[in-house]
């Protein structure tokens, strides 16, 4: 018989599967489950992106595009980053369209790291980042912030962490799953120290458009210096309501993006055609929508957050993307006994802190991109499973 434990690459075996998916595999066999559990909005696309696609079936656009992505879809994205974020691409050499934000990471990671380079990476994060840095041969190099810094990486922390292997430093923010964001003075400050290294930044910013209090995005690559050694990645799922539609972008500079591209096109070709035609429309038309959304997302904010402190679960306001991510430390358990307990006794699903990295433990992320109703169904519960684990 065939024996796939040597047939295996050893760096895909050793890696654990998400922690994420646990709790919604459990979730799944169970009935009448109240889920916090999922990243992705509960909005419709918007109509007139939703049609675009459509428009462009019925008219046969159906083929390849270019590896880099349609012309226009790159200009596009050139003119969103300038108006939404002062920094200047040039379409034909600079953007790369991709199958999502993901694949646009994960051929980041893949181009520049190679084995023994060492990435910084803080966490609580995205649960992609340390993996592929491992699949890659790279070797991640874990800052866990902390919840007195409002979960931001701090310059010194940074320093602190950087060695002659050091190659890559990624920015997660604003930050799933701690809501945190970095403000332009924070970003000025990691810049510093930066500025005289070789040191490349994938800054992961998907939930730009995603943020509260007034405060607006600022990208790294805005900085002074910045641009020339950082890629940005962003796309459509979480701004637009395109989770299904698959599609993302990575923009940086041209050396860059020229061999970011090469993988890209054996592996993957070129991102969906129709999902190209209709994020054209979304970058051109859609500001209305999108901030429509982002008012929502926000009375949502505050209903969650003010429920889990009257609970009595110490939760900070979180500034960016849609997750709350309250303190269970109270009640004495570890972040995957509270989940699992409280989805077997009540039936509400959200996901540990651990499952973004070890420095998320004592607490939970719980998503507010689901309606008021659905919301406060889980804190009712939540507030009730608390009570009883009290006595």
């Amino acid at each position: 018989m065939i024996d796939y434990d040597i047939l295996l690459n050893k760096s895909v075996k050793d890696i654990k599967p998400s922690g994420i998916r646990k709790f919604f595999d459990i979730a799944e066999t169970m009935d009448d489950v109240v889920s916090l559990g999922v990243g992705e909005p509960d909005f419709p696309t918007p109509w007139n992106i939703r049609h675009a696609g459509i428009r462009s079936l019925e008219q046969s656009k159906t083929r390849y595009t270019s590896n880099k992505g349609l012309d226009l879809l790159r200009v596009e994205i050139s003119n969103y980053m300038k108006r939404k974020y002062s920094l200047s691409y040039a379409p034909d050499s600079d953007v790369l369209v991709t199958v999502g934000g993901s694949e646009a990471i994960d051929m980041c990671i893949r181009a520049i790291i190679s084995d023994g380079d060492e990435v910084i990476i803080p966490q609580p994060s995205y649960v992609c980042y340390e993996p592929i840095t491992r699949l890659s041969g790279g070797v991640p190099v874990i800052i866990e912030t902390k919840a007195e810094n409002e979960f931001k990486v701090t310059a010194e922390e940074l320093t602190s962490k950087i060695t002659p292997r050091t190659k890559m430093l990624i920015l997660p923010y604003p930050c799933n799953p701690t809501g945190a964001i970095m403000e332009r003075e924070d970003l000025e400050k990691i810049a510093e120290v930066l500025k005289n290294t070789n040191i490349l930044v994938l800054s992961d910013e998907i939930y730009s458009e995603l943020t509260f209090g007034g405060k607006k995005h600022v990208s790294i690559a805005s900085i002074d210096g910045m641009a020339e050694r950082t890629v940005v990645v962003n796309g459509f799922s979480k701004s637009f309501s395109m989770t299904g539609w698959r599609l993302g972008f990575a923009c940086g500079p041209k050396e860059l993006i020229k061999h970011i591209t090469k993988i890209h096109q054996y592996a993957i070709m070129c991102a969906p055609t129709t999902s190209q035609f209709a994020a054209i429309e979304a970058l051109k038309n859609c500001d209305e929508a999108v901030n429509n959304m982002l008012e929502e997302y926000d009375a949502r904010r505050r209903i969650i957050v003010k429920g889990f402190n009257d609970l009595g679960l110490t939760c900070r306001e979180p500034k960016g993307a849609f997750y709350a991510f309250p303190s269970i430390q109270s009640t004495g358990m570890t972040s995957d006994e509270f989940c699992e307990k409280l989805l077997i006794s009540k039936r509400v699903a959200i996901v540990p802190g651990t499952a973004f990295g070890q420095g998320g433990e004592g607490f939970v992320r719980a998503s507010y991109c689901y309606s008021v109703a659905h919301i406060s169904e889980a804190l009712k519960r939540i507030g009730e499973f608390l009570k009883e684990i009290k006595g």
